[in-house]
Formats: C-alpha cells, sequence, structure tokens
C-alpha cells in the first residue's frame, strides 16, 4: 500500500492526500476503511491504493489511517529479575489467603440454617 499524508479536507466528505511523490490525490468518504470521515484530521498519515474514479481521473481508494510504529524499550536487568518485596514468594498480587477453618468452626450449622429448619419425626 502507498502511503502519504492528509492534505487538505473539506465538509463535502472528501480531501487530498500528498503522496510520497508530492502530488495530490483526490479521495471520497466512501473510500474509508475503519475510520470515520469526522474524526480524521489534515495532517494524518494514511495508507491508500491508487485506483480510478468515476470521471477516469487518479483517486486514492481503500484509504486506512497508517498504522503507529511502536518502539518497545527493553526491560532492564532489575525489571526482569526480580518481583517486588511486597508480594510473598508463591502467592498471586491481590491474592486473599484465608486461614484454614478450626474444627469447631466446621462443625456449626450457620444460624440462618438453624432458624429456617425444621425437623421432621
Amino acid at each position: 500500500m502507498a502511503k502519504g499524508t492528509i492534505r487538505r479536507l473539506t465538509d463535502r466528505g472528501f480531501g487530498f492526500i500528498q503522496t510520497a511523490e508530492g502530488t495530490d490525490l483526490f479521495f471520497h468518504r466512501n473510500e474509508l476503511e475503519g475510520v470515520e470521515f469526522n474524526s480524521l484530521s489534515e495532517g494524518q498519515e494514511v495508507e491508500f491504493e491508487k485506483g480510478q474514479g468515476r470521471d477516469g481521473r487518479p483517486q486514492a481508494v481503500k484509504v486506512r489511517l497508517a498504522e503507529a510504529k511502536v518502539k518497545e524499550e527493553p526491560l532492564s536487568a532489575e525489571e526482569t529479575t526480580e518481583a517486588p518485596e511486597a508480594i510473598e514468594e508463591g502467592s498471586v498480587e491481590g491474592e486473599v489467603k484465608e486461614e484454614p477453618l478450626s474444627a469447631e468452626e466446621t462443625t456449626k450449622a450457620p444460624e440462618a440454617a438453624e432458624e429456617g429448619s425444621t425437623e421432621t419425626t
């Protein structure tokens, strides 16, 4: 796909892209992919294919925003080798640790169950 910069936008739903060769290429809002015309602004980088308009003149088709290249920086040695001291070994951050129930707690029935229970004999 060719790349260019939006040079001019109109309020009538079309605009012009300045190509890498320095020429202006017409595009219509119907040729946009993955972006709304109203969200475009002059100076944005776009990718497109060269096509032909209804009148036979060159036109940009399949116009979409150029993907921004993200430069990832490697982690430092400290970031890759040690976990924060606040996290205990073997635990997951945010994990709630519960103590086991005592023998007395495991044999007690909840109060709500006692109130609503009925014995049949």
